[in-house]
């Protein structure tokens, strides 16, 4: 059978242990059997032998670092400057494999890439810098008995995407309505505790471990949403910042922080926070030298304004152009970013007013400003128009601004996507979005516009799903988003099937008896599927939302249809959908460039999964599966519920191959999910059944 490993217990969490989700002492068996060299110098290189060192003591391997060696070494970790290897095995391998990296490209690994070979029997991970070595040897971790096969070819790796990051949306102070985390469904904060620091530094660098792993690169320590505590972080508080970033650094894991736009006031006691007053330049100048002299290699700052009631340029009459810029002249002398986000929009909307879009809002703000960025701004863009929902289009402002880098956000920490209380793998969806085409067929993806020209785009960017939960991500199944966000950020062309593989071989291990092929197949056939699943029991066919106001959890079709919020689905006894074309709507559908707009703008070419995103179309409207538009919401809301009651039996055929602890918290999180998909179906077509007054082809039962 396959079990999941916990972690270690924090000096500072009493009894209390977490589970090591990925990282299981186990997962690094193969690697900690075998005689090892490691290489070079450095302090990412100190974290690569401290993590063999534990391996080897524990699976009876042997780990050498520094001269002589007199070893004949099964993998050999070693950075390329270090120099020759005073080992004949092993600087034999080393050298062999070297052609592999000349021979490609200008033969640079880059400062986070490696080379992995296999030659006269030996393992050898190459690297150019240390962070490379790092993530080489976590390569070996996840290939586990396949690394060391004569059979591996030589293979370069490199990151697509030079930013790999996640934004917590983490408050110091408990706020009194969105609490310790904002739309954190896994517990506290892993960072700050009733206003204070956590100084939980064990359970800190365990998650530093868990991104290394998977390839993320950089963290934002505090919510988008700057309230005054959290606020003090950039100023007197800029000690716990330096603090964790400490904690992470041996992992490659850089700081960034949210800050307030309005911080001058706040903060410096000016009396404006204009962004062409040379008094609010030189406040900001100062600041950031300050914290760059506390945290060297501090990543940048992450600004939500003009945003939902945050403050922001418009206050002076100046734009987001001006506004991104004041921070980017203020980091740039120190290598740092800005990471200017693009959700900006009218919340205060007259639902009356159907010629007003929230959708168009990103574009019709910033794509007149494309150009006018300074090279260290990022603007940082929802992969969606709107707001995370689990269907959308591709934000068209992905295809507007060539001139300017741009950061794709997605959310792991699943706001509308079950809450962590249900399961659902978002790896597809995402894959989805990176591999779309804005352009067409001869134009580039969205992954090519988060890489940038030459590697200078702003990178890939998550809301973050993890919290002080034993289990990180308070449902075990969810910590498969954060491990799939990760993947697909260094590589965005990884299958998502595969890239759930990697997950399960590394968090559900075999063991002496049983069979792990249970355990695999049974993961595939929960969660494979599992999006779509979701999207099946809830809002259909793009029209999004119909949640509950404020927590957005459980259905409510009108909880938004007559506020400020401008998420919208206008059904009235004709029809349903949001008239979004250039002809008789709103014309978001020309924020597009062809054939996309084209495509849009048509009812007969729109794919059925968008129609409602799109078009007001009529009940009786025949979809391009040949079902009417009431017909598909009755079959997929009954469709999906009978997905879930699948998911739960599934699961408990596996309870005794998998730790019992583990198995309940699934378990019961699988019985809500199964409750709420049987409310969702419900009230989803009751109302659809009273709106329309067309009945259910199959005489199933609508209340």
């Amino acid at each position: 059978m396959s079990v999941p490993v916990t972690g270690r217990a924090s000096a500072h969490a009493g009894k209390s242990i977490w589970h090591a989700a990925w990282l299981p002492p186990a997962a690094f068996r193969e690697l900690g059997s075998r005689p090892v060299l490691v290489h070079g110098e450095g302090l990412l290189v100190d974290t690569v032998l401290d993590e063999v060192s534990r391996a080897c003591a524990r699976y009876g391997g042997r780990v050498w670092h520094g001269p002589p060696w007199q070893v004949d070494a099964d993998l050999v970790l070693a950075l390329r400057e270090a120099g020759r290897v005073p080992n004949v095995a092993a600087e034999s391998a080393r050298l062999g494999a070297t052609p592999a990296v000349n021979g490609a490209g200008d033969g640079a690994l880059g400062d986070e890439g490696y080379l992995l070979a296999r030659v006269d029997g030996v393992t050898v991970v190459l690297a150019d810098a240390p962070a490379g070595l790092l993530y080489g040897m976590f390569h070996v971790v996840r290939l586990g008995a396949a690394a060391f096969d004569d059979e591996l070819p030589a293979r370069r790796h490199r990151p697509a995407l030079d930013r790999r990051m996640l934004d917590h949306w983490d408050n110091v102070d408990v706020h009194p309505v969105s609490g310790q985390v904002e739309r954190g469904y896994a517990g506290g904060s892993l960072f700050w505790r009733d206003g204070a620091a956590r100084h939980d530094h064990a359970r800190l660098r365990d998650y530093g471990r868990l991104l290394a792993a998977c390839g993320v690169n950089a963290i934002t320590v505090n919510n988008v949403n700057v309230h005054d505590t959290e606020a003090r972080l950039l100023t007197d508080r800029l000690g716990d910042v330096a603090e964790i970033a400490q904690v992470l650094r041996p992992y490659g894991v850089r700081v960034h922080l949210s800050v307030s736009f309005a911080a001058p006031v706040v903060l410096g006691g000016l009396p404006t926070a204009d962004p062409l007053d040379d008094r609010v330049r030189a406040w900001w100048a100062a600041a950031t030298r300050r914290v760059y002299q506390r945290i060297p290699d501090f990543g940048g700052y992450l600004v939500k304004a003009d945003s939902e009631g945050r403050p922001g340029p418009f206050a002076y009459g100046r734009d987001h152009a001006d506004g991104a810029n004041l921070l980017a002249e203020a980091l740039a002398p120190h290598g740092g970013v800005v990471r200017w986000r693009a959700f900006v929009y009218d919340h205060r909307q007259d639902w009356r007013d159907r010629s007003t879009d929230r959708a168009r809002a990103a574009h019709d703000h910033f794509a007149p400003l494309d150009g006018r960025f300074d090279d260290n701004v990022i603007l940082q863009v929802k992969f969606g128009p709107i707001d995370f929902q689990p269907r959308e289009p591709v934000s068209p402002v992905l295809a507007a601004m060539p001139a300017t880098r741009l950061a794709v956000e997605l959310q792991a920490t699943q706001e509308y996507t079950g809450q962590q209380r249900h399961v659902c793998y978002l790896g597809p969806w995402w894959s989805e979005v990176l591999r779309f085409r804005p352009r067409g067929e001869a134009g580039g993806t969205i992954a090519d516009v988060a890489a940038g020209r030459a590697g200078a785009g702003g990178g890939l960017v998550a809301v973050a799903n993890v919290g002080d939960d034993p289990f990180w991500t308070a449902h075990p199944l969810a910590q498969a988003n954060l491990y799939a966000f990760g993947r697909l950020a260094w590589d965005p062309l990884l299958v998502p099937g595969a890239i759930l593989d990697e997950w399960i071989d590394l968090t559900w291990l075999p063991v002496a008896t049983g069979d792990p092929e249970t355990v695999r197949r049974t993961m595939h056939a929960i969660m494979d599927d599992s999006w779509r699943t979701y999207e099946r029991y809830t809002a259909p066919l793009g029209v999004g939302f119909m949640v509950r106001p404020g927590h957005h959890y459980g259905p409510d079709v009108d909880g938004y249809e007559y506020t400020p919020w401008g998420t919208y689905h206008f059904a009235d006894r004709d029809g349903v959908g949001v008239d979004r074309t250039r002809a008789t709507g709103t014309g978001f559908t020309g924020q597009y460039p062809p054939p996309w707009s084209e495509v849009y703008e048509s009812r007969e070419r729109c794919p059925d999964e968008l129609l409602l995103f799109f078009h007001h179309v009529p009940y009786r409207h025949v979809l391009h599966s040949g079902r009417t538009v009431i017909q598909h919401i009755y079959d997929t809301h009954f469709a999906g519920v009978e997905e879930v009651a699948a998911m739960r039996e599934r699961w408990r055929l596996v309870a005794g191959a998998v730790d019992p602890a583990v198995h309940d918290r699934v378990a019961e999180r699988l019985d809500e999910q199964f409750r709420s998909a049987v409310e969702w179906r419900d009230q989803i077509n009751t109302y659809f059944f009273r709106k329309s007054g067309v009945p259910d082809a199959h005489g199933r039962r609508i209340h």
